[in-house]
């Protein structure tokens, strides 16, 4: 009696010693992230709750204090304008650079002279240590040997110029603006690998149909481009929600604590006032923050695609 062939479409079985080869090059990789990111984040949650200061590295003492340290920065005097102010800055901060990022990706798209060395010379920013463009910037802005205050009493716009780093107003501004021009080419270097994934022929179809630029944007652009957005927009989040170095350049986070974050806040109690439990907290209350919002977000765009 034959055996009956195996149909096509059942499953190859796989052997024991490919199952372990499988696992043998998954191993180096997964032991990177554990060690390096595993093990600190597991640390840092077990620090935050736990005394943790200068004289624990000498006699090796931390004792145990639950929730203390999250229930001494949440009833903090300073814990709600760092709050909002943590969500100005990555607000202005996030829609600056997607704002910013969008138009010039609209504009790289189209083919003209000497475009290719634009969008080069553009990612320099990004690829700038951030404090040496922190320290460009301090020097650009100063109040009164700035480069940016010359120019507008120049051109008769401030006599006396502008308090850019030691008004509470402008101080949060300008760190905005510094985080935007950091920015602005990761976003349009992102939404304009999107941008390039959209067929051609349906501009074309819609240009036939009688389409505008704006219309065309509306129905075939910006749906397309939805799934990059959110990308963008979610990692825009997460990076700026604990910019620390561009913030401690400019401003120290000053004046009066005007432009202090929560992330400034946890390098304080860390390593100014040697309060590592509080500081370790203060991390973990940004983690939590930017993991509810990048849930939010997402469940909230994946019900819009479904409607």
């Amino acid at each position: 009696m034959r055996s009956r062939p195996r149909p096509a479409t059942d499953p190859v079985p796989v052997r024991h010693g490919e199952r372990w080869a499988r696992w043998l090059f998954i191993a180096p990789a997964a032991a990177y992230l554990l060690l390096f990111f595993g093990y600190p984040v597991v640390e840092n949650v077990v620090m935050s709750f736990q005394r943790y200061t200068v004289t624990t590295f000498y006699t090796g003492d931390a004792p145990f204090v639950g929730l203390r340290n999250y229930a001494a920065i949440l009833s903090s005097s300073r814990f709600p304008r760092t709050l909002l102010t943590t969500a100005v800055f990555t607000v202005g901060s996030v829609l600056g650079q997607f704002a910013v990022g969008l138009a010039l990706a609209l504009f790289f798209r189209r083919r003209f002279p000497l475009g290719g060395v634009l969008r080069s010379l553009l990612l320099l920013p990004w690829l700038l240590p951030l404090v040496a463009s922190g320290t460009t910037w301090k020097w650009m802005l100063d109040p009164d040997t700035g480069v940016v205050n010359a120019v507008l009493r120049n051109l008769h716009l401030s006599s006396s110029g502008v308090p850019w780093l030691t008004g509470t107003s402008q101080a949060l501004l300008s760190v905005v603006l510094v985080n935007v021009w950091v920015g602005v080419p990761f976003n349009t270097a992102i939404l304009y690998g999107g941008l390039q994934d959209i067929p051609p022929h349906l501009y074309e179809a819609a240009k036939l149909d009688g389409a505008g630029p704006l219309a065309s944007f509306r129905h075939i652009t910006w749906p397309l481009l939805r799934p990059v957005v959110s990308v963008v927009l979610v990692l825009g989040v997460v990076y700026t929600v604990k910019v620390l170095d561009i913030i401690l350049v400019v401003t120290g986070g000053g004046p009066a604590d005007a432009t202090g974050t929560i992330a400034t806040q946890s390098y304080e109690l860390s390593f100014r006032q040697f309060d590592f439990g509080r500081g370790a907290a203060m991390s973990n209350l940004l983690v939590v923050l930017s993991l509810v919002f990048a849930v939010l977000y997402l469940r909230a765009d994946r019900r819009a695609r479904t409607v």
